[in-house]
């Protein structure tokens, strides 16, 4: 207890700006840049539209968790509680002795719960402890279902226990190795998710961040909670792909199961009232809004009377209506192939993307929706530099993506696609596959030539990234033992 007349070391959190208030006080606007993007003109509306109702329930605060005075606050431990972490090292501090004492009744507590003991000392009544998962990019999607876990549990035993505030720490501590950027979408979409659709008890939630943690939370903040409708505009193009089912949770395409009402049959009475339902959607749709005459822009394209500006604002709105489209398809299907998926960081330290050649079965699929698949996995990954890693290997002709295709898709994708790629590594290729993309990079996509790499064994693939930061097909890695030799780590010990 503080000493008569004493100032207390604890935070009202009252008196603490809300996420709201802040924009006032930071006097921060979106960039220019971004409110003269083309997103401006769509229509298509953001998965987190501006709710002023909930940004006032937000507080984004530098300091230690341990000294606020909400209901409750989140400790982040291990699976045995007693992890030794900066934030848990506080807590333990000001709460005292009996909080360890408690925490041996609880015999533990598994990755993605949340348990409950007394505040003791601090100024919180509760505090909600957590065990974020250990992050390997192997099992990232495991990670993810886990961390959304924890938050998700530890607003559900609040709203539970009708708790007025929550002061949330970081859970995915820097020992785990959980990339703080990552965690922080899940956080703050799971958050936002749960105060729209059972938060009403919930009154403030803070969120407790270090001085190196605030520059992500503020940067990553206006995409969740935008704090005006200029905002909002502002941060759709910043919003990832990946946004999680209704509540925020991880969505894993091929675990989805479609079952569709009176399966194989189709009622002939029908007919004109699905045609009538068909009928109604015209116009509703976003790319159903009038625009000028596309055959006219063609035409002045060609014969060279269209500034450079309106060319790439045509070209801007037509890579739009992809991703919008893109946005609202059902692509479980593709997914579920694992063709494209997001692995580790390269020795540079940017965004790995992989292609696997032999599980694209071209023949069998539709392309037009391999495309829009391409386009919403490829969108916020492409934002800043990338590299991508193909594998070649054991591809036959059933798995070669026709060069038309390709074509259109270089000519419909952003330029931050091709201005942000770094390298391409094209592993095991052949003979036939060089010639074919020497050929299509000297006619076709010439942008893209001189950043693709061959490479014939993974023994040179790593050192350019790691093993750790990609996630390779076990086929991938029998064959290049097979045909190199089993990778030996010493020979990399110096990458």
């Amino acid at each position: 207890m503080d000493p008569l007349g004493a100032r207390s070391q604890f935070i009202d959190i009252q008196t603490l700006p809300t996420w709201q208030q802040q924009l006032d006080e930071d006097g921060e606007g979106p960039p220019q840049d971004l409110n003269d993007s083309l997103f401006n003109e769509q229509t298509f509306p953001s998965p987190f539209p501006f709710r002023p109702d909930i940004n006032r329930k937000i507080i984004l605060h530098t300091g230690d968790v341990a000294l606020l005075n909400c209901t409750a606050i989140v400790n982040t431990s291990n699976e045995s509680l007693n992890d030794k972490n900066p934030v848990s090292d506080s807590i333990h501090r000001l709460a005292g002795p009996e909080l360890r004492e408690e925490l041996l009744k609880l015999k533990g507590c598994r990755t993605g719960e949340a348990k409950l003991t007394k505040g003791y000392d601090l100024a919180a009544r509760f505090i909600i402890h957590t065990v974020g998962p250990k992050y390997k990019t192997k099992y990232r999607t495991a990670a993810e279902s886990s961390l959304y876990s924890c938050y998700r549990n530890i607003m559900q035993l609040a709203a539970e226990r009708s708790m007025a505030s929550v002061g949330f720490c970081v859970v995915s501590t820097t020992k785990r190795g959980y990339p703080l950027e990552d965690a922080t979408h899940i956080a703050f979409r799971t958050v936002r998710r749960f105060l729209e659709r059972h938060g009403n008890s919930i009154e403030t939630v803070v969120f407790a961040v270090s001085n190196t943690e605030e520059l992500v939370y503020k940067k990553l903040l206006p995409l969740y909670y935008p704090r005006s409708e200029d905002e909002e505009k502002a941060s759709l193009p910043l919003i990832p792909a990946d946004i999680g089912n209704s509540e925020g949770e991880p969505v894993v395409p091929e675990r989805q199961i479609r079952i569709a009402e009176k399966p194989g049959s189709l009622e002939d009475d029908s007919e004109e009232d699905n045609l009538e339902s068909d009928l109604d959607q015209v116009g509703n749709h976003a790319f159903a809004r009038m625009e000028g005459d596309v055959d006219k822009q063609r035409k002045l394209i060609l014969q060279g009377q269209m500034s450079e500006a309106a060319i790439q604002k045509q070209h801007q709105r037509n890579y739009n209506r992809w991703l919008c489209r893109a946005r609202g398809e059902d692509l479980s299907d593709i997914a579920a192939l694992k063709a494209l998926y997001q692995t580790g960081v390269d020795m540079c330290g940017r965004t790995v993307m992989v292609v696997v050649g032999r599980n694209i079965p071209v023949t069998l699929i539709d392309i037009e929706k391999a495309l829009l698949y391409f386009i919403h996995v490829m969108d916020h990954i492409t934002a800043k530099e990338y590299v991508m890693v193909y594998f070649h290997t054991l591809t036959g002709e059933h798995n070669h993506l026709d060069s038309n295709f390709l074509k259109n898709l270089y000519d419909i994708v952003d330029t931050k696609f091709k201005r942000n790629l770094r390298a391409f590594y094209f592993v095991h290729p052949t003979f036939r596959s060089k010639a074919s993309t020497w050929f299509f990079t000297t006619f076709s996509v010439s942008g893209i030539k001189d950043k693709v790499r061959y490479l014939d064994n993974l023994q040179q693939l790593f050192t350019c990234i790691k093993p750790e930061q990609i996630d390779i097909p076990p086929f991938v890695l029998e064959y290049d033992a097979r045909v190199n030799g089993p990778y030996k780590r010493s020979q990399s010990s110096g990458l």
